[in-house]
């Protein structure tokens, strides 16, 4: 038996990584790319109660992340989630079929340990968000991210008394020390490991910690929250079009961010 766990992790920590992000699509692609990948080696995949949370079992026993900690959270929406990604693979084990997956494992080996680094990473985006950056030429496109920017930024003034300071054009301007701290405390509020590895992981692919945040409440839906990351390119696109390596890459972090907005909505 524990040869055969030895076997199970060696593959696992091949396939998702130890030491690097497993959220990251490219590192996956660059080591499915290096080797053949696995077969799928069980038939049965469950969810069972497990301590305060719930786990996924292959044949009946507990899966594990890269690090050798147990594939365990919190509800069991989340946990018949994960299920779901390893039901659902076919004869090979492709970790870019599991992105559900992946952002757990980066949760429960990485993040866990870290969460405190996690969250300063999660405010310094607010010190130069997305949002706050407004076009100063072409009325239209200012028009637009109004209509997709004002509404975050009220919540968070609603919610937390954060009054950000908006700039026009791209030079940078520092924030009011007590918005920055408001972020800091709406940051701390989500749940550790797992509501904060999504919080990021939400924060670093639209470059804005204020949508990651009202997503997170609930006030903004995925496909709003992802629009209005979206905007400035939505806009050029609208004028040049798009090539197919762009809409590949945009995609790929498509897929990931709806794994990370799942998650958060299982929090709520």
């Amino acid at each position: 038996m524990m040869a055969e766990d030895s076997r199970e992790s060696d593959f696992l920590e091949s396939l998702f990584g130890a030491g690097v992000d497993p959220l990251d699509p490219r590192e996956a692609s660059r080591r499915s790319a290096k080797r053949a990948l696995p077969k799928r080696f069980w038939r049965g995949v469950t969810v069972v109660e497990r301590g305060d949370g719930f786990a996924v079992a292959l044949d009946g026993k507990i899966a594990r992340t890269p690090s050798r900690h147990e594939l365990a959270v919190p509800n069991r929406v989340l946990a018949e989630a994960l299920a779901g990604e390893w039901r659902d693979l076919d004869t090979e084990i492709n970790p870019s079929r599991m992105p559900l997956t992946r952002l757990v494992n980066t949760a429960i080996d990485a993040v866990a340990a870290h969460a405190e680094a996690v969250a300063a990473d999660i405010v310094k985006y607010a010190e130069s968000d997305l949002i706050c950056y407004r076009e100063a030429l072409n009325e239209r496109l200012a028009a637009r991210q109004a209509a997709h920017w004002d509404q975050p930024l009220a919540y968070m003034r609603e919610a937390y008394g954060a009054r950000f300071t908006l700039a026009a054009g791209v030079i940078f301007t520092p924030q009011p020390e007590a918005a920055i701290a408001a972020v800091a405390g709406a940051v701390s509020q989500l749940p550790a490991p797992f509501g904060l590895a999504a919080l990021h992981s939400v924060t670093t692919l639209t470059g804005s910690a204020i949508l990651a945040l009202a997503l997170a409440a609930g006030r903004l839906s995925p496909d709003a929250a992802w629009a209005a990351a979206h905007v400035d390119e939505d806009f050029q696109i609208a004028a040049w079009g798009e090539d197919a390596e762009a809409q590949e890459r945009r995609a790929a972090r498509r897929v990931e961010f709806d794994a990370a907005a799942f998650l958060l909505s299982t929090l709520r």
